[in-house]
């Protein structure tokens, strides 16, 4: 037998346990980096007063836990994209209300050509990006109405359904909101993995608000508020950003 074929020296095994001691060393370091500053957000999501709390200018972050949307409203907001026929002033139209989970896009566009409304209420969370933002430009292709109602909410990416309006209305009490978003498959990658789809994602948000006449302004509190946080736009940006219409 070679000495080549032979067991490796000791030294050569002393170095090759030591090279891979400092790649786990360097990758735990990595891991740390990254949750090091997020750690007092793990630990505690959020100090922003709950969600029932009345909002006025310069105080309109609240907690945000998309389970719970709000304490005012009905308690038992769907887990997946409902949609129910309504009528209005004659006119028919659809009703779509609770979480927008991956997949209700393709089921409710279905829902929307079949129905032919002539609007839409929302009362949603909020939920999926993607699927949003299908129902959205859904809704503006088929040249259909978007309205919130009084005590309805519609936060997260619902705004980006009631964007695709021909026609946005809002009641006094409702409650729209808009923050940061996880965009990817996986939300528990290190924040640096996850940049080229964060940084995709964000470009369809922006395309998708410009196309439908949104003032990019609305992008300051929504890239400024956590996803742990929600950011209630006032009446008044609801009108000056043309987020609604009437």
């Amino acid at each position: 037998m070679s000495a080549a074929d032979g067991p490796t020296p000791a030294p050569e095994r002393r170095t090759l346990r030591w090279l891979l001691g400092a790649q786990i060393a360097i990758a735990v370091l990595l891991v740390v980096v990254e949750l090091v500053p997020t750690l007092p957000r793990l630990l505690n999501p959020s100090a922003a007063p709950e969600l029932d709390r009345p909002t006025r200018p310069g105080d309109q972050t609240r907690r945000y836990r998309m389970d719970v949307p709000t304490r005012t409203g009905p308690a038992d907001m769907p887990r997946r994209l409902t949609a129910e026929p309504v009528q209005a002033d004659g006119a028919d139209g659809l009703a779509l209300r609770g979480d927008i989970a991956p997949g209700d896009g393709d089921r409710i566009v279905a829902a929307l050509l079949e129905g032919d409304p002539a609007f839409v209420t929302l009362d949603s969370p909020g939920g999926s990006v993607s699927d949003a933002l299908l129902i959205g430009r859904t809704v503006r292709a088929e040249g259909i109405a978007t309205i919130v109602r009084d005590g309805a909410v519609c936060m997260s990416a619902c705004p980006y359904i009631l964007a695709g309006g021909v026609r946005r209305t809002a009641g006094d009490d409702a409650r729209i909101g808009v923050h940061q978003h996880s965009f990817g498959e996986s939300t528990i990658l290190p924040a640096f993995l996850a940049v080229e789809d964060i940084q995709r994602g964000q470009a369809q948000v922006l395309d998708h608000l410009t196309e439908m006449g949104i003032d990019l302004r609305i992008m300051g509190p929504a890239l400024a508020t956590p996803a742990a946080e929600i950011y209630i736009l006032s009446q008044g940006e609801l009108r000056d950003w043309n987020v609604v219409t009437e």
